[in-house]
């Protein structure tokens, strides 16, 4: 079925869409520019909205906003967000009434005609996906990159080809209850993370795997050897289990030995490089380059991801160097949403850094994090919902007395990255990693690591000495 063809099908009924955002906002426009009849539902009001809100509204849209905007849901087909979960009242009680609650996500799944290679995870899943999309170009495809970073790819998906493939990032709201069957899914870890909107650890370990439960035994399913879910995930698996590790040999995917990176595949293993020739640093990056590889095996030669491992720089937010003033190295890591990756992101340093955290509480305990910020930082700089949170966590780490880390909390952002820089001296790193969610004060990372980037980038050579 074509996307056209979707839209015919469902022109007679009465459709409501959830959150009028980057998603879901060009989704609206083009069922009312064909004619279909929608309410666009978001918790913002119409000033609030701008021109957004004005346009639906001249496109013929009716708009249900503000505080109630859930309520009395009853439309024929609901779209919803995916920062709306499908166990919400209001979703329960339509479904319960004859609705069909849907996702532009799931829909376009069932209308995609090309491959879809698809990654979720805890951490490490933006690089993963983004490594795997630059390697398939690499290689000579078009690429279509979607899910969470990309461009919405509904409305696009009449011009793509069969012979194109999608590379998909999924969040586990994305996954849940959603019914879709990527060709190769990949899992790059598991970690608790976004507890504050699953009912417990174990509904966001489930969302993750509706990933794969609907492949078939000609697709693939990258699984990560040395993380604890993975036999879980491997155990309602239909399609082919193949696995990466840079701890031991694996019989069918993308391993490390005595330094060296191997694919294998049929009982044949190939050398594809050196692990210290890959451009990005740190051991998280080994073991995303590793999942790249193995689900792109088939469609990627080894020449290639050898090749695109040496000189992909990384992701933006994502460990990215800003600027070195005064001997002073500033690293933007606020992609950094969970302590799992802030972390990592410790662990790649090649000196204790000055490092900030803070932000929007997702329920994660913070018990490790404390113990990595006594060992591996020199400075920490805590700002935002979280501050009190970590703060009590690295008091509370059995290598805090030990460590005479000092430990600032200040409430202002802005501040907060002024006196990192101010306390920085020739050799330093000052390193954004939260460690937490943005939403406490931003939209998004996204928002986060620019401002974090601007206040950076007016620094003058007086302020870090």
């Amino acid at each position: 079925m074509t996307l056209s063809q979707y839209i015919d099908s469902i022109r007679d009924k009465r459709i409501a869409v959830i959150g009028i955002g980057v998603s879901n906002t060009p989704w609206i426009r083009m069922l009312l520019e064909n004619g279909c009849q929608v309410t666009a539902c978001d918790r913002r009001t119409l000033e609030q909205m701008g021109e957004t809100g004005e346009e639906l509204l001249a496109l013929g849209a009716e708009l249900k906003l503000g505080e109630d905007y859930l309520e009395e849901l009853d439309q024929d087909i609901i779209f919803r967000t995916p920062g709306l979960m499908p166990f919400d009242e209001h979703l329960e009680r339509a479904r319960e009434q004859g609705s069909i609650v849907t996702s532009e996500m799931e829909v376009f799944f069932a209308l995609c005609p090309c491959d879809i290679i698809a990654i979720t995870g805890s951490d490490g899943k933006t690089t993963t996906t983004t490594i795997i999309s630059e390697l398939l170009k690499a290689a000579g495809r078009t690429v279509h990159l979607g899910g969470n970073i990309g461009n919405p790819l509904l409305c696009e998906v009449d011009a793509m080809h069969s012979e194109d493939i999608t590379v998909l990032e999924l969040s586990s709201f994305q996954l849940h209850s959603m019914r879709c069957k990527p060709h190769v899914a990949v899992i790059t870890n598991l970690t608790p993370n976004h507890l504050d909107k699953h009912k417990d650890f174990q509904d966001y370990i489930d969302a993750k795997r509706q990933i794969f439960l609907e492949q078939d035994s000609d697709d693939k399913l990258v699984l990560n050897r040395s993380d604890e879910h993975s036999p879980y995930y491997e155990s309602f698996a239909r399609s082919q289990v193949c696995w990466f590790s840079d701890k031991e040999s694996v019989e069918n995917g993308c391993f490390v030995e005595n330094g060296d990176i191997f694919r294998v595949s049929d009982g044949a293993r190939r050398r594809v490089m050196a692990v210290d020739e890959i451009r990005l640093p740190g051991e998280h990056n080994v073991l995303n380059f590793l999942a790249a590889f193995a689900a792109t095996d088939g469609y990627v030669p080894d020449d290639i991801c050898r090749q695109v491992a040496m000189t992909f720089a990384g992701v933006e937010h994502r460990l990215e160097q800003v600027r070195i003033l005064g001997g002073v190295t500033y690293i933007n890591d606020s992609i950094g949403t969970s302590p799992a990756r802030t972390i990592a992101g410790l662990n790649a340093m090649k000196t204790k850094p000055i490092i900030i955290c803070g932000g929007y509480d997702k329920h994660i305990p913070f018990d490790p994090l404390g113990d990595a910020l006594c060992q591996l930082a020199k400075e920490v700089y805590l700002t935002g919902a979280t501050a009190g949170a970590i703060h009590r966590a690295i008091l509370d780490s059995p290598y805090y007395t030990a460590s005479g880390l000092r430990i600032h909390l200040i409430e202002d952002f802005r501040e907060t990255v002024l006196a990192a820089a101010r306390a920085a001296e020739p050799g330093d790193i000052v390193l954004l990693s939260p460690a937490c969610a943005a939403f406490d004060r931003f939209r998004n990372f996204a928002e986060r690591g620019r401002y974090f980037k601007q206040l950076v980038m007016e620094l003058k050579e007086n302020e870090n000495q």
